[in-house]
């Protein structure tokens, strides 16, 4: 059975004020055993309605789940996507505290920064493209807000798949006369490399992904806007600070 209205408020504003402690809460799919995809979505988007009450900004999105394996692991058969905000954005080179952090992870990943409005349905890999003013290298450091260990799509997706902070790289590259899907990818850990990968390891083509999103986000009235940036999927498995990870 759907979560009604006031069960979906409570939750965001649960999960909320975890995301703001960094303070860890029941698994929403312990609480309710019977939550679906779509619930988790609307769970979402309040959420995402309070923080942008409180004066936040909406300056870019996180897409997750695009490797197949995972996506099957957690009962789902597309990516999931999550909003990320202005407060979520760490300088290069900035140190992080872990006491603003639960169970934080790393994952490289290509970010795309428009030029151009994508708004689906329809949108296809070439528009995405002809929308894309260039990519940058980017971190993104997730985290979860459950207190166990999250097996189940609507966990991730209603704690807003994990958003947590993003760090870009300095330099946007145009993605003319790029094949995307052979970007390469290494990840050193006090100069010992701890992960590889490629552009080809997210659905295929990365931009296949972002493609993905903006049709998604059709479902829900919204588009990604002009100016905005997009984190494609991590090229490798996400990596806990202290060891690999399954997430």
């Amino acid at each position: 059975m759907a979560l009604d209205e006031k069960q979906m408020e409570q939750m965001a504003k649960e999960i909320l004020q975890a995301q703001r402690t960094a303070k860890s809460i029941t698994n929403l799919t312990d609480r309710f055993p019977d939550v679906t995809v779509a619930d988790a979505y609307a769970i979402q988007m309040k959420l995402v309605q309070e923080r942008l009450k409180s004066g936040e900004v909406i300056v870019g999105r996180k897409i997750g789940l695009c490797a197949k394996a995972n996506q099957q692991m957690f009962g789902v058969d597309e990516p999931i996507y999550g909003h990320l905000f202005n407060t979520m954005v760490v300088p290069e080179g900035e140190p992080v505290s872990l006491s603003r952090l639960v169970k934080p992870v790393i994952e490289s990943e290509i970010c795309f920064v428009l030029k151009e409005e994508l708004k689906g349905p329809g949108v296809d890999v070439a528009k995405v493209l002809a929308a894309t003013a260039g990519v940058l290298p980017a971190f993104e450091i997730a985290g979860n807000r459950y207190k166990e260990q999250r097996k189940k799509a609507p966990d991730l997706i209603s704690d807003d798949s994990g958003a947590c902070m993003v760090v870009l790289g300095g330099q946007l590259t145009p993605v003319d006369g790029i094949d995307l899907r052979l970007i390469g990818m290494v990840l050193e850990k006090d100069g010992e490399v701890i992960a590889t990968g490629a552009g080809a390891a997210v659905l295929g083509n990365p931009a296949q992904a972002v493609a993905s999103l903006a049709n998604k986000l059709a479902d829900y009235g919204m588009s990604i806007g002009k100016g905005e940036f997009i984190i494609s999927g991590s090229l490798h498995a996400a990596i806990f600070v202290d060891g690999p990870c399954s997430y």
